[in-house]
Parts: C-alpha cells; structure tokens; sequence
C-alpha cells in the first residue's frame, strides 16, 4: 500500500488570534491508499482547519500556512490556485457536518451531486445524468430517479447527508475527508452512513479522513486514529489500542465522555 497523503510539520497560524495560539501547531501524519484515519479532538482543537488545509478551503488571506502537504508526491503548501482547484472534487473531496447549510436550496439535487462532473470531465448532459443517479444509488439513496429531482429540503437529514457523499464520490477520490458527517443524525442514521462509508473505502480504495469528536464512533469506522488537542497531535496509532491503552490524559477523557450504553456496545 502506498503513501497518498504525508503531512510534516503543518502550522496554521490566524492573523487575527494571539502570537502564541497556532489554530494547527507542527502536526506530522500520513494516509495510505485506501487508509480510513480518525481525527479527533474538541471543538477548536484545529482537526476542521487541518482538513480545510488539505484541499485548498483554507483562505491564505486570513492564515499564514507553512510546513509540507505533499499528496501523491505533489506539494499543496504554497501551489497555485489553479492546481489546488484541479484536485478539488476530483481527486479529493470533502462531506460537510451540516448539508443543509452546504448545498444550495434552490437547486434540485441532481444538478448538485453533478457539479462536479461539470467541473473536471467533459462528458454529456446524459452522460452527467447516468453518473449521478449511479452515484445516488451507491450512496444507497432508495428510487435514485426521484432523488435527483428533489429539492434539499424534500429530503430527511440522512437522506441529505447521503446525497452530499454522493456528490463527493461521483468522480471516484483518492481521499474522502469526512468532517463531522454524523454529528446532526440520530443513532441508527449515524450507524448507516458508518456502514456506508465503510462500503465505499472497500470497494473503491478510497482513502478516507474521518474528523470527529466522538471516540465511539470514530472506533466503529476507523483503522488508526490521531489526537488532536490545541492544535498539536498528542496521539497517534491503531485505534483498538488507544481505545483499550490511551497515554495521554486527554484521550482518557475524550474515552470518558463516551455515554456508557455506548461502552457496553463497543
């Protein structure tokens, strides 16, 4: 299995927070092909940053941004807009928290989960159209002709969260980052979609970034998971062995905040 994603030293510094607070302070990890990483951490521990950093959603304008991306061998600290861009929904791709907020009310479905199609392929209006109801149907959305005529507000929020992952896969990424794609869904929406995205790495050896900040969860989908707190990684490795033997107290209480009838299941 070869390296996809290698991160050195990244540090991520807003102009307007204190000299002394890097939002991202010197993380190092990798991804392999077809890896499934956790990240996790509190609210503003830089995990959401870190992910905003990889594909090119991190406005240089407001951060200063310095260290090593380098993704498939190409670095993307300090590259050109343009190639950014080519990388964006093509080769990486990005599930948001909230798809209502993401996605444009106004526009049905369909011509959503396509955009980026029309972005990096050529293909026809039918051709983008049979791409798209194929993607809603591996995103295992149920009558995938009657989806893409929807509106986002005709769909549940599983049913939404499914149509953004399948706007993200239509064009097959190398990497999927996954930010908080389960936090708004109740607990059998959030199993399902964990199970999809389980099927879709198999299957596609898409390598997937799962940011959270539930252990439990992270645990259920994830191969290897990496702590963040303040900015800084405090622990890294196989996720069954952090579960079961965390080093750092920071981990022990992210372990701790996991509702009990949870720890019983896991």
């Amino acid at each position: 299995m070869s390296e996809l994603l290698k991160i050195t030293d990244l540090l991520i510094h807003f102009h307007n927070a204190a000299p002394e607070r890097n939002a991202v302070d010197g993380i190092s990890f990798s991804i392999d092909e077809g890896d499934i990483l956790g990240l996790v951490g509190e609210s503003g521990s830089g995990k959401t940053v870190t992910a905003m950093s990889l594909c090119g959603l991190l406005d240089v304008k407001q951060a200063d941004l310095s260290g090593s991306i380098l993704f498939q061998g190409k670095e993307l600290v300090n590259c050109s807009e343009e190639f950014l861009l080519s990388l964006q929904g093509d080769e990486i791709s990005v599930v948001f928290q909230e798809p209502m907020s993401s996605m444009n009310p106004v526009m049905k479905i369909g011509l959503q989960v396509e955009e980026a199609l029309r972005v990096h392929t050529k293909l026809s209006k039918e051709e983008r159209k049979a791409r798209a109801l194929q993607a809603l149907a591996d995103a295992e959305l149920p009558n995938p002709e009657e989806v893409y005529n929807k509106y986002p507000h005709e769909l549940s929020g599983g049913m939404l969260q499914r149509a953004m992952i399948a706007a993200a896969i239509i064009n097959r990424p190398m990497l999927l980052l996954a930010d908080e794609p389960t936090t708004a869904l109740d607990v059998t929406i959030q199993a399902q979609i964990i199970k999809l995205l389980k099927k879709l790495n198999q299957e596609n050896n898409m390598a997937i970034l799962f940011i959270s900040h539930n252990l439990h969860v992270v645990r259920q989908l994830c191969e290897r998971v990496a702590v963040m707190q303040r900015g800084k990684l405090v622990e890294e490795g196989d996720v069954n062995e952090i579960f079961r033997n965390p080093q750092q107290e920071y981990t022990k209480n992210l372990i701790a905040a996991i509702p009990t009838r949870e720890k019983r299941l896991s």
